[in-house]
């Protein structure tokens, strides 16, 4: 009797032990929900994700911190019962869009912060682009700005990704209302190179001459159709600049561009062309690729007529932007694709840009 008494003490002692999940260090076995989960996936679908930052907004929007980090809160709203917060700090970011706009672009901080991802607890800093200035105006401007990445998405898998964003802004200091406006994620320089496998260049000496040509072509004619003169190689402006990994030294780089605010595309009240650059608008298109055999850049244009449905259906089916701006955009793009009906015309300007 003793012994059966003393074997259902010890059961009951087990369970409870189970249950209560003690005795999970002594056997070495950790917590399955203490371990991060594989996969939020950040930039793998084009659903717009709902965020909240919480910070003093008034040290943000008055001062622009460029150097020091404000203390923040990161809120994903996953859905109305679901989210995961980080406590992360941020500062502004960028040159022209810090001085001009109200909202400049942000820097996120996420080191050391656990927010229950595998790969979300790999970022280490990830830029945000917000809508310049309150306003339904700046926000078709980010929106389409958004857009120019997805078409150069659709163009080649080695470009950035962008996350579309709903940014509810909560000042915890109570001076300000709520602000919410869209905005975008850009993909860490990071998580592209290992996408790509890749790594990237810090070198700014490099010049078009040092990049894979059907590459440096590609980024060309892209930048052309887009009404884009605000890049170059040299000093990585707008560009960044990669290596694949092989074991050969002598291996030409690859370019991404990203930035493109400044384009005819975006058309944003702000972008004026610099006196030098010899045009009124950014809607004037200015070819700045090298020069190519009539060969070559026949070959290249054709790869731009492949794609013209699938440009002008991320633009179409996008659900954020209005169909008077959407129509703008197929019109700008419009004028390209006319150009490419005549191919020797377009050759022709080609050649006699080119550098």
């Amino acid at each position: 009797m003793k012994k059966k008494i003393l074997f259902l003490f010890c059961l009951l002692t087990l369970i409870v032990f189970e249950v209560c999940g003690i005795g999970d260090k002594e056997r070495g076995n950790s917590k399955v929900a203490s371990a991060p989960k594989e996969n939020f996936g950040l930039f793998e679908n084009d659903e717009l994700l709902d965020i909240t930052l919480r910070l003093d907004l008034t040290n943000y929007i008055r001062n622009k911190p460029k150097e020091e980090y404000l203390k923040a809160q990161i809120t994903f709203n996953l859905s109305e019962t679901d989210s995961i917060f980080g406590d992360i700090r941020l500062r502004t970011r960028g040159t022209f869009r810090n001085n001009y706009c109200y909202f400049p672009p942000i820097e996120l901080n996420f080191k050391k912060v656990d927010f229950g991802y595998a790969d979300l607890n790999k970022i280490s800093k990830l830029k945000l682009v917000p809508s310049c200035n309150p306003g339904n105006v700046n926000e078709t401007y980010v929106l389409r700005e958004y857009l120019v990445y997805k078409m150069f998405n659709v163009l080649t898998d080695t470009s950035f990704r962008v996350r579309l964003l709903r940014i509810n802004y909560i000042d915890t200091e109570g001076r300000k209302k709520p602000i919410t406006q869209f905005g975008f994620f850009i993909e860490p320089v990071e998580f592209l190179a290992s996408r790509i496998s890749a790594v990237q260049l810090k070198s700014k000496s490099l010049t078009q001459r040092n990049i894979e040509p059907r590459v440096m072509d590609r980024v060309a004619i892209f930048n052309y159709m887009i009404g884009n003169y605000d890049w170059s190689i040299p000093g990585q402006h707008n560009v960044r600049l990669f290596k694949h990994l092989t074991f050969d030294s002598l291996m030409y780089s690859i370019a991404i561009p990203y930035d493109f605010d400044w384009t005819g595309v975006v058309d944003a009240s702000y972008a004026v062309p610099a006196e030098n650059i010899g045009t009124e608008t950014v809607r004037e298109r200015i070819f700045r690729g090298m020069c190519r055999t009539e060969d070559v850049f026949l070959k290249d244009l054709e790869v731009f007529s492949e794609k013209k449905e699938d440009f002008y259906s991320v633009i179409n089916e996008f659900p954020y932007l209005v169909q008077r701006e959407k129509k703008d955009i197929i019109m700008y793009l419009d004028e390209f694709y006319k150009m490419l009906t005549g191919r020797m015309d377009i050759i022709y300007l080609l050649m006699n840009t080119c550098r």
